[in-house]
């Protein structure tokens, strides 16, 4: 089955990018959780995201498209990126949330994916 994982961070953990002292760290860390997942024949695709800044959200009210620089709801944790998996079951996709880095500063949420109709 499919699930997606998203990864959350608070924006602590999301200024590492910027932090001369703690980007090498945290690329490491995700680059070796990326690896192992990757390497284990789970991982289906994924990519990690811009700031929420860079954003556009899109609504369409009484027909008229109303256009909004950044995300469409303020939140203190910040989506920095996804993957999709192929693994067994819910249980197996929660072992691979819990090794996130940003599970201990931030969430994962997981969401199994919709397949296609008939299948």
């Amino acid at each position: 089955m499919h699930y997606m994982l998203q990864f959350y961070e608070n924006p602590e953990e999301r200024g590492k990018h910027k932090d001369p002292a703690k980007v090498e760290a945290y690329f490491a860390s995700w680059n070796a959780f990326i690896g192992t997942l990757a390497q284990s024949g789970a991982m289906v695709s994924g990519n990690g995201l811009l700031p929420p800044n860079t954003a556009t959200t899109l609504r369409v009210t009484n027909g008229t498209p109303q256009v909004v620089d950044g995300p469409f709801a303020d939140n203190t944790e910040m989506l920095g990126g996804y993957v999709i998996l192929d693994v067994a079951d819910l249980d197996a996709a929660l072992d691979w949330a819990a090794k996130a880095p940003c599970v201990t500063a931030g969430s994962v949420e997981i969401r199994p994916v919709l397949p296609p109709p008939g299948v």
